[in-house]
């Protein structure tokens, strides 16, 4: 990747946080009420950010587009996988789906002439998914619902064209503006959701408040920010690649701070993810 190496791992570190602290959120809110606090937090940190440094808000085509990728990016793909958990999707079963999004950002870049990619580069992302398959395997199951499949894919299919749409269109606007502007349409999206579906449910526990405020000021600052700066810097199917990672570097955090079982089949995993966004992102001569 043309950008610093020491960037993208930062970024699949900081995202990685958020799996471990959205399993505390939703265990104390409703899915989509989780999303409103989580969103509506952010988009108001990252405006005051934006109004304190004087940002650029862009024009009205501008707010359009950024409201777009907020939309696909956010409100669509967190909002599906939370709806799958609740639907009865399993933990496995939800990275898996998320963990095909490299393969569909890069199958559609290509057919839609955005980028042309090596023949081995298409090979890392298919070793990148079966490293996927492998850190999920013991977590998926047979039994999940088809209305939890429906609600995976439309969270596949946002952060998929959220992805391309961010490269294409990018706003031209400040990435704080940009940032504040994405929240705060995911947030009205969600927000008839979590009231007239949900009653706004959750309970006001100190942990729903501390794993909330680490996803708005660990997540959502730092870690869309990486990931729009890298999305800006990059190809679309090179920023993808590096959510082959996510699967098994949260399990490794998920060993270390909750205890959760690590395999050699897991760690066998993360080594072809590994490889796989090695082969991926490398520039070829």
């Amino acid at each position: 990747m043309r950008a610093l190496p020491l960037l993208g791992l930062a970024f699949v570190l900081v995202w990685c946080t958020g799996y471990l602290a959205g399993k505390i959120v939703v265990a104390q809110a409703a899915a989509a009420t989780a999303l409103v606090w989580r969103f509506g937090g952010a988009a108001a940190l990252f405006a005051l950010l934006a109004w304190l440094g004087g940002a650029r808000w862009g024009t009205w085509t501008d707010a359009r587009r950024s409201a777009s990728v907020g939309v696909l990016m956010l409100a669509l793909q967190f909002g599906g996988v939370y709806l799958g958990l609740q639907l009865g999707a399993t933990a496995g079963v939800a990275a898996l789906v998320i963990g095909a999004m490299p393969l569909l950002v890069s199958l559609i870049a290509v057919l839609s002439g955005m980028e042309r990619l090596r023949a081995l580069q298409w090979v890392g992302l298919l070793l990148g998914f079966v490293g996927v398959l492998l850190v999920v395997a013991d977590r998926v199951d047979g039994a999940t619902p088809w209305p939890a499949w429906l609600a995976l894919l439309t969270g596949l299919v946002g952060i998929s064209a959220g992805t391309l749409y961010q490269k294409r269109q990018a706003p031209n606007v400040d990435l704080r503006a940009g940032l504040a502007l994405q929240n705060a349409a995911a947030t009205l999206v969600l927000l008839p959701f979590a009231l007239l579906l949900e009653d706004f449910r959750f309970a006001p526990t100190s942990a729903f408040f501390g794993a909330t405020a680490w996803l708005i000021l660990v997540n959502s600052l730092g870690g869309f920010a990486l990931l729009f700066v890298l999305i800006r810097r990059d190809a679309a199917t090179s920023v993808a690649a590096l959510f082959f990672l996510v699967p098994p570097v949260t399990a490794v955090l998920g060993h270390l701070v909750l205890g959760e079982h690590l395999t050699a089949l897991k760690l066998t995993g993360f080594a072809c993810a590994a490889c796989g966004v090695w082969l991926a992102t490398r520039r070829l001569a």
